[in-house]
């Protein structure tokens, strides 16, 4: 049996954001780079009705004067069975947002998900639905 090989579009290494600086939520963002945050807070998690904004998954957003998007983002564990579902979804949304020209998604998984990442807003939607925060 072949040994899983790593992707090639996620980023392994350890060199992330501090944890202290997440949840990124676009606070104090505008112009184009506010309607890319408002795209993504339209998605929810394929799981829960739970925006991934909300649920800490976005980890920055950064638009040039070109139009070109960069989104870092993770995922709650490196299995997720929804990733590539989730991360088209997250692609075209923002492709979409006016105003923008390209975009590249980059998956992290440093720092790694945590619970503490979830938002206040998040936090209520996750006990709304029946989990235990």
């Amino acid at each position: 049996m072949d040994e899983p090989s790593a992707c090639a579009y996620t980023d392994y290494s350890k060199a992330g954001k501090d944890p202290e600086d997440l949840p990124a939520t676009g606070e104090g963002s505008s112009g184009v780079e506010r309607r890319v945050w408002d795209a993504l807070y339209d998605i929810d998690d394929p799981e829960m009705p739970v925006s991934i904004v909300n649920l800490g998954l976005i980890y920055g957003v950064e638009v040039d004067r070109e139009g070109h998007a960069d989104v870092e983002m993770t995922l709650t564990y490196t299995g997720c069975p929804a990733r590539k579902m989730l991360t088209e979804e997250i692609e075209q949304a923002v492709a979409d947002t006016e105003g923008v020209e390209s975009v590249d998604l980059r998956l992290v998984w440093s720092p790694e998900w945590s619970i503490e990442m979830v938002t206040e807003q998040g936090k209520d939607d996750l006990r709304e639905f029946g989990l235990s925060v």
